[in-house]
């Protein structure tokens, strides 16, 4: 799953006029998913309706259309049960399981299932910029919370990284 780099299109509801989504910051694993998580998202809001589209739309539409994501309740407080996306709507499914606060898993039906480190938007660029480069890293083998809580806590992450098989990460 590789992300595209053409802003998506739509039609502006209400008002039928044509318009290009951002980019989203989005760095996905090369190749086949290796497991969480598959790469990293850092949104500009924390408006999933507005953010969902261009994510949705920006990626190879070779994986097939997103039926549904699932995103955590503690992330996405307000998040709508179904947004609209280029062409068709997105089912989105709330949970309170501890492994999805700061994930989103975006499913394409039987086609694939992808699970994606949420950056806050707040992060400074430095620290999402790390992250949007660690989560896709092939050789990854911390969890999208862990990688999360390693920049938050200032940790550098090296050790973490060597001790569970990784090497070469720097978080910081």
């Amino acid at each position: 799953m590789n992300a595209i780099t053409e802003p998506a299109e739509g039609t502006a509801p209400d008002e039928g006029r044509s318009y290009r989504m951002p980019l989203p910051r989005l760095r996905l694993t090369p190749g086949v998913s290796h497991g969480p998580p598959d790469g990293a998202w850092w949104p500009r809001c924390d408006a999933l309706e507005l953010e969902l589209p261009a994510l949705v739309g920006s990626l190879d539409p070779s994986v097939g259309t997103v039926t549904h994501v699932t995103v955590g309740t503690a992330t996405w407080p307000d998040a709508p049960q179904k947004v609209m996306a280029p062409g068709h709507v997105i089912e989105v499914v709330l949970t309170d399981l501890a492994a999805e606060v700061h994930a989103i898993t975006v499913d394409c039906g039987t086609v694939g299932r992808w699970e994606l480190l949420v950056i806050p938007p707040d992060e400074s660029a430095g620290a999402a910029t790390r992250l949007l480069t660690a989560a896709a890293d092939p050789r990854n083998p911390l969890s999208a919370p862990r990688l999360l809580a390693l920049v938050e806590s200032g940790l550098d992450g090296q050790d973490t990284w060597e001790s569970e098989g990784g090497s070469g990460l720097r978080l910081r």
